[in-house]
């Protein structure tokens, strides 16, 4: 009978495996566990969306720690959780009855029906009322927050990345993960699981970043700027169901490539505008929760070291910064420009939100403007730039598809 050694590493197939790669793997595996475990940490201290980046903390320690060996004599390394590389269709099946998230990943992920399920969600939870109330002061600051894109995508082009992939990276610009993750997919397939992931971890960030860019632009007595008070138009919930329809058609006519988030979104709102209450309630809540938690879980288990180690992953990290950065500049600088235009009437810091993270970044405008006026109330502007901001990282994306697709013959 052969004997066991219960001391040895193969008992412990996560410690093996680190004691059988090379230096780089094992401080990869080691940084990305202590990465991990500090977004839980700051989701659970507030500074980041918990929903998203708890599962997406647990999950990134979890499958760089959960490594185990799947051939002891080649040395093939693996785990039990997903391969994101899969490609030919039996493969696929085996990977299916072994992997306990990979029908997740393959059903819902690598096809972006998650991100339409995610927008669904929001789409009944946002009130266009907001965008229809002043459409152009809206769609001027949400226009103007897509600096980044286009600042991005010949930068990228500059640095090496190809075209396909220089557009999937610019799409970060646009600050929507469900519209990021859905063109990254068509663009850039061999990439579009380190931009994703690259993207939310950038936007889980803009909550604790944006303010300090407010700050730098904007003087502490404009932050505080009082508006004047205007009249909001009575809008019925019958003329929101017409936007939405009228919307979703115009915006599916023009970017087809679009037209599944562009119907996932604004069915969203006619479900929201239609007295379908219970409707409203099951995507606005279990759906979207559920969508938003596998969403993060399937982005941590993602985050291997052999993945992230890929030589362009780190120009992707440059590049997502880069994207955010000037996008949050190009709201604020049209958030100038119409302070300017309306006699200095209008608060810039409104022009954050064109950055459309929902609601994420108008609830940065507003906590900063509380903090210098408490009774200063700029949420309807912001909500208003904020969802339009949705609507145009949708067209700037479809925009790039379709200029690569022309380029490349």
């Amino acid at each position: 009978m052969q004997s066991v050694d219960f001391f040895s590493l193969d008992m412990f197939q996560g410690i093996a495996t680190m004691a059988a790669s090379e230096p780089k793997i094992v401080i990869t595996r080691i940084f990305l566990i202590f990465l991990g475990f500090g977004l839980m940490y700051l989701a659970r201290k507030g500074l980041l969306e918990s929903l998203i980046m708890t599962p997406m903390g647990l999950g990134m320690a979890t499958i760089n720690a959960g490594v185990l060996f799947w051939d002891k004599e080649t040395g093939e390394q693996g785990t039990l959780f997903l391969n994101p590389l899969v490609e030919e269709t039996a493969d696929v099946v085996n990977w299916l009855q072994i992997d306990w998230l990979q029908p997740i990943y393959t059903l819902t992920f690598s096809n972006g029906l998650i991100a339409c399920l995610v927008l669904l969600g929001i789409g009944t939870l946002l009130d266009v009322g907001f965008v229809m109330a002043r459409p152009f002061q809206s769609m001027f600051i949400a226009l103007c927050a897509e600096l980044g894109t286009v600042v991005v995508f010949p930068l990228a082009q500059a640095l090496g990345l190809s075209l396909n992939n220089s557009a999937a990276v610019a799409t970060i610009g646009g600050a929507d993960g469900p519209m990021i993750l859905f063109a990254s997919l068509i663009l850039s397939p061999e990439l579009f699981v380190p931009i994703t992931v690259v993207a939310y971890l950038y936007l889980g960030l803009t909550y604790g970043g944006y303010p300090y860019l407010i700050k730098l632009m904007v003087p502490k007595h404009i932050i505080g700027l009082k508006m004047p008070p205007e009249k909001s138009p009575d809008i019925t919930s019958g003329e929101k169901v017409v936007f939405a329809v009228i919307a979703c058609t115009v915006l599916s006519l023009l970017f087809p490539v679009a037209a599944p988030l562009f119907l996932s979104l604004f069915l969203g709102v006619i479900i929201r505008e239609s007295d379908l209450g219970h409707y409203a309630e099951t995507f606005g809540g279990p759906v979207l929760y559920s969508a938003t938690f596998f969403l993060g879980l399937l982005l941590g288990v993602l985050v291997e070291a052999n993945t992230i180690l890929d030589q362009r992953v780190l120009l992707l990290l440059v590049l997502g910064i880069v994207a955010l950065t000037f996008s949050g500049i190009g709201g604020l600088l049209g958030g100038y420009i119409l302070y300017f235009a309306t006699g200095k009437k209008y608060n810039p810091v409104i022009g954050i939100a064109g950055v459309s993270c929902v609601p994420t970044t108008a609830k940065v405008a507003q906590k900063l403007v509380s903090s210098e006026t408490p009774d200063a109330i700029i949420l309807p502007q912001a909500l208003g730039a904020n969802i339009s901001g949705v609507i145009t990282s949708a067209i700037l994306a479809s925009i790039l598809i379709a200029v690569v697709g022309q380029m490349q013959g």
